[in-house]
C-alpha cells in the first residue's frame, strides 16, 4: 500500500513545512507543528481544459441598494453591526474565556426569536441541558429559540439544508467542529478553515446570517488559521477586565459597515445589559481635585467616549523605574516619557510611573497623549489638572501637538456631560473654517507640549527643579507661550 503524503502544520499561524520541526519559522512557536494529511493539489486552471467560461464584467455605476439588516432589538449590538445582521453574512465573534461571547449571543438569538424570526442555536461546547440553565437564569427560556448539541459538520449541513426560513445561525464554537473527511483533529488549522468554508458556503447559499465564536490565544488573537478573519464578513472582539462589570463589543472589521465601533455592557446576574451613556459610566466615581488625573475626549469609530486616564509617580527604590500600564500602549508611554523629559523639561527618569485607564477601558489612538502628558504631569507637580476641562491631541516627537480627527465631535459630548473647557491642537477644519465650539466650552489651542507642561505647574521649567507647588483651584487660562495657548479658540489675536 503506499504511503499516505503528509504535511507539517503550524497550528499558531498555519505555516506549512515539509518537515517537523521544534520551533516555527514564520511565527517563532514552540511546539505547534503538527503532521496532517496532505490536501488534493487542485489542477492548474489553464490544464483544466473546458472546465471555465467567460466573465460578464459589469460597469462601476449602476443603481446598488443598501443590504437588508434584521436588527437584534440590542442598540449596542446592532450599532457594531452598522444597524444589524445582513442575510447571508457570516460574524465571527472572539474573546477571553469567561467574558460573556455565549450570553450575549444567546440573548440576541432569543430577541430575535422572540421577534418572530426563526433562530438556531448550535453548540460543541456544551450540553442542550447547560444551555436551557443559563437561559432560565437569564429569564431567556420562554424564546422559541432552536437548541441542539453537535459538533459535526455533516450532521449540522445536513439539519439546515432541511430547514425553512431560518434567521440566523449561531456556531458556539469553531474550534469544536470537525469534518470527517480529515484526519486531523478537532481545532486544528486544517479542520478549523475548512470547517468554516463549509459552514460559510452554506450560508450564502441558504441565505441566512452565520454567527462563529472563536476561541482566543494567550496573546489575545482569535486561535486557528489567519485566514478565518479574511473568509468573514465581519470581526467582532469582546473586551474587558474579569475584576470589572463592563465589556466593550470592538468591531476590527465589517464588511456592511463601520469598523472600530464599540458597544458597551455591563455585566450582571441577569447577563449583559447596554450601556446607553458609556461616558457617564466611565466618569462615574472621579474626583476632580487629586492630582494625576486627566479627562480624555476620545472618539471609537463613529462614538464619542470621555474616560478618565490617572498618572501616578513614586521614588525608585532601585536604578532601574518602573513603567506600568492598564488600558494604553505601553511603547507609546515610553514615547511620550522620552518628549517630556527631553521637550518640556519633566524629570521623570527616577521615578516609577502608573498609567491606568479607570473602567477597564483600553485607548487604541494616538489623541490620548496630550490626556496623558496632563496627567503626568499633574502628578509630577503635585497640582490637580482643571476639572472641567477634556484633553485630546496627539504628541508628535519635536513635542508638538498634532490634530486629530472629530474634534467637534468630542467637544459636543464634553459639552453634554458638563465639562466647560477644553485643550485640544492648533487646527482648522478640512474647508478651512474655523472650528465649532458648542456653546458653554471654552477650548484652548495647545501648540507645543511644554507650554502644556508649564500651564499646569504654572512656572516654566519648576517641575525640572523638582519645586511642586501645593494644589490650586482651577486656572482661569492656561497660561502657555508663544508657542502655545494664549487665546481661546475662535478669538482673533
Amino acid at each position: 500500500m503506499a504511503r499516505r503524503a503528509s504535511r507539517y502544520v503550524c497550528q499558531a499561524c498555519g505555516n506549512v513545512t515539509p518537515k517537523w520541526a521544534g520551533r516555527c519559522e514564520a511565527c517563532g512557536a514552540w511546539n505547534t507543528i503538527v503532521e496532517e494529511p496532505a490536501e488534493p493539489r487542485p489542477v492548474p486552471a489553464a490544464k483544466a481544459a473546458g472546465s471555465g467560461r467567460r466573465l460578464e464584467f459589469l460597469p462601476l455605476a449602476g443603481e446598488s441598494a443598501p443590504p437588508p439588516r434584521t436588527p437584534f432589538g440590542m442598540p449596542e449590538l446592532d450599532r457594531v453591526l452598522g444597524g444589524g445582521l445582513v442575510p447571508a453574512s457570516v460574524v465571527l465573534v472572539g474573546g477571553d474565556p469567561g467574558i460573556g461571547k455565549s450570553t450575549i449571543l444567546l440573548q440576541a438569538a432569543t430577541r430575535l426569536a422572540l421577534a418572530g424570526r426563526r433562530a438556531l442555536y448550535i453548540t460543541g461546547e456544551e450540553s442542550v441541558e447547560q444551555v436551557r440553565l443559563r437561559a432560565l437564569r437569564l429569564g431567556l427560556s420562554a424564546a422559541p429559540l432552536g437548541l441542539a448539541a453537535a459538533t459535526s459538520v455533516s450532521d449540522i449541513a445536513a439539519s439546515l439544508e432541511a430547514e425553512r426560513e431560518v434567521a440566523l445561525v449561531v456556531i458556539d464554537s469553531i474550534q469544536t467542529m470537525w469534518l470527517e473527511s480529515l484526519d486531523s483533529a478537532p481545532g486544528t488549522v486544517a479542520q478549523v478553515r475548512a470547517c468554516a468554508a463549509e459552514l460559510i458556503r452554506l450560508a450564502k447559499s441558504r441565505g441566512f446570517a452565520l454567527v462563529l465564536v472563536g476561541h482566543v490565544t494567550k496573546e489575545g488573537a482569535i486561535a486557528g488559521p489567519r485566514v478565518l478573519e479574511h473568509m468573514v464578513d465581519a470581526v467582532l472582539y469582546f473586551e474587558g477586565e474579569r475584576g470589572h462589570a463592563f465589556r466593550i463589543l470592538r468591531g476590527v472589521k465589517n464588511r456592511f459597515g463601520a469598523t472600530d465601533e464599540i458597544g458597551v455592557f455591563e455585566m450582571t446576574d441577569r447577563g449583559l445589559i447596554e450601556v446607553a451613556n458609556p461616558s457617564a459610566l466611565f466618569l462615574a466615581e472621579r474626583r476632580g481635585n487629586v492630582a494625576g488625573s486627566a479627562v480624555f475626549a476620545g472618539v471609537e469609530g463613529t462614538r464619542p467616549v470621555l474616560v478618565e486616564v490617572q498618572a501616578l509617580l513614586s521614588p525608585s527604590p532601585g536604578g532601574s523605574p518602573r513603567r506600568a500600564v492598564v488600558g494604553w500602549d505601553q511603547g507609546r508611554l515610553a514615547m511620550l516619557l522620552a518628549v517630556l523629559e527631553t521637550r518640556a523639561g519633566l524629570s521623570l527618569a527616577a521615578a516609577d510611573v502608573y498609567l491606568n485607564v479607570a473602567g477597564g477601558f483600553r485607548v487604541t489612538e494616538p489623541a490620548a497623549d496630550l490626556a496623558v502628558a496632563a496627567a503626568l504631569a499633574s502628578a509630577a507637580s503635585g497640582r490637580p489638572t482643571d476639572a472641567a476641562m477634556v484633553f485630546f491631541g496627539e504628541v508628535g516627537l519635536s513635542g508638538e501637538v498634532r490634530m486629530v480627527g472629530q474634534a467637534e465631535a468630542r467637544l459636543k459630548e464634553a459639552a453634554k456631560l458638563g465639562f466647560t473647557a477644553a485643550a485640544l491642537p492648533r487646527r482648522r477644519t478640512a474647508q478651512g473654517r474655523s472650528l465649532v465650539v458648542p456653546e458653554g466650552i471654552t477650548a484652548y489651542e495647545v501648540g507645543h507640549l511644554a507650554d502644556l507642561v508649564a500651564g499646569i505647574a504654572g512656572v516654566r521649567g519648576e517641575v525640572a527643579r523638582g519645586k511642586g507647588q501645593k494644589a490650586s483651584s482651577r486656572p482661569k487660562t492656561l497660561r502657555l507661550g508663544s508657542e502655545g495657548v494664549s487665546r481661546p479658540v475662535g478669538d482673533e489675536p
